[in-house]
């Protein structure tokens, strides 16, 4: 591992956190001439019950996924002219996993993430991605808090 980042990998749910961590991420990008990989990870909603799984139908999947690219595309092509190669990545799963198949995948040297700073049951309930990866991925992750949080 190279100790200047050359592959950032942001995660992004579209939240303010993750929007003021992806400008973060594109900051530093062009301090280090690397490139930043933006990753939304999905979940197509499931639902079990004793006689079986209730799962999404086709039409609420592709509505779903098809609103993941435009925010995805939309928060990419808002940042075109940063002068940073960004590269946007779409993937099905729970975003824990997918944040760390994606940095082996693409050889990530960072990952950037927003985090929410949720305490007590909020956290509880809703559990955090972001502390998930820090215990787990094998680099560094830098999380960031935005300013009105």
């Amino acid at each position: 591992m190279s100790p200047t980042p050359s592959k950032i990998l942001v995660s992004t749910d579209f939240s303010k956190p993750s929007e003021h961590a992806l400008d973060y991420a594109i900051g530093l990008a062009q301090k280090l001439s690397a490139e930043v990989i933006v990753l939304h990870a999905y979940e197509l909603p499931m639902v079990g019950f004793p006689d079986g799984t209730l799962l999404a139908t086709a039409e609420v999947a592709n509505q779903i996924i098809t609103s993941a690219q435009t925010l995805l595309d939309k928060a990419v092509g808002a940042r075109k002219d940063s002068g940073v190669k960004i590269t946007p990545l779409l993937r099905n799963g729970d975003p824990r996993d997918e944040i760390l198949a994606t940095v082996k995948r693409v050889g990530a040297d960072l990952i950037v993430m927003g985090t929410h700073g949720r305490r007590g049951l909020a956290r509880a309930l809703m559990g955090s991605v972001a502390e998930a990866v820090v215990r787990t991925a094998e680099c560094p992750v830098l999380t960031v808090r935005s300013a009105d949080h």
